[in-house]
This record gives C-alpha cells, structure tokens and sequence, in this order.
C-alpha cells in the first residue's frame, strides 16, 4: 500500500517489534539451515547458525554458500527490521578464511545509510570469533509495509 503520509521508520520498529522479529525470524531458508535470529535492531541483525557436517565442502571447510546464507540473512533481517518491504539489489562478498568443522558462525549486520528508496549495509561473518567474511549490500526499499503501519497510534 502507498502511504502518502511521513511513517518514522523508528516507530514502526519499535511499536511491531515483535511481529518484525518473529517475520524475520520464520524465513524459511534460514529455517532449514538451521539459522538462528538472535538480535534485531533498527537497521541492524545478527544470527547464528552450527556448522552440521553437511555444510562443509570437499576440503572439510565450511562451505561458501553456508557463509553467504548467513551474510545474506542477516542483511534482509536489517533492512526490514522497520516493517517496510526490502529487498536485495547487490552484494559484494570477501571470504578471508575458512569456517571450521564444528563451528558456530556468527553474522552482524549494521546499516551504514538509509533514505527512502535504498539502504547500504556492512556484514561481517565470523567463525568461532575469527573473521572469516564481509559483505558489502544494498537493499531497495518497496512502498510496502508488512505489518499494519495504519493502526500506528496517532495516525
């Protein structure tokens, strides 16, 4: 819906909190990896997921996928956490090191600008606490909102 009126992205975080968690939190993909939303602020995410044996690649590492899925999550995570409809336009990805067997992943993503049609974000995925990844993102803003801004209290 096209909402001619200003919405404080602020607010919406804050008052659908816990419907923009729990939204986040049921993606399906990250649902079957194993991904675990663990934090959600105004623009910025972070999640886990255990390294499962299936996950590593023939020389017993964690796989690059594994390594952008978590990257990639936490980026959607953040630019919808103010209920506004986002999605991905670009990424750039830098692997350092390898993700061990056994391991937790852990991905942080922190909004760097944001205005009304585009936001960037920065990534950084470790494994066990060593920086293994970054991503560079940009997500594209829709009109849309995903949870009900028109009963916003004032509006």
């Amino acid at each position: 819906m096209y909402m001619k009126k200003h919405i404080d992205d602020r607010e919406v975080h804050k008052q659908f909190y816990n419907e923009i968690f729990e939204t986040m939190k049921a993606e399906p993909y990250a649902q079957f990896l194993g991904i675990e939303l663990v934090e959600l602020g105004e623009g910025t995410a972070t999640a886990e997921v255990d390294v499962k044996e299936h996950m590593l690649n023939t020389h017993n590492t964690v796989h690059g996928a594994i390594t952008f899925a978590i990257a990639d999550y936490v980026f959607a995570a953040a630019c919808n956490s103010y209920g506004k409809t986002s999605v991905g336009l670009s990424t750039t990805v830098n692997f350092m090191a390898a993700g061990q067997p056994g391991s937790k992943l852990r991905a942080t993503a922190t909004e760097e600008k944001r205005n009304h049609r585009t936001s960037w974000y920065n990534i950084r995925v470790e494994s066990d606490g060593e920086l293994i990844a970054t991503m560079e993102a940009l997500a594209y803003r829709k009109n849309h909102y995903f949870v009900p801004v028109e009963e916003m209290d004032g509006e």
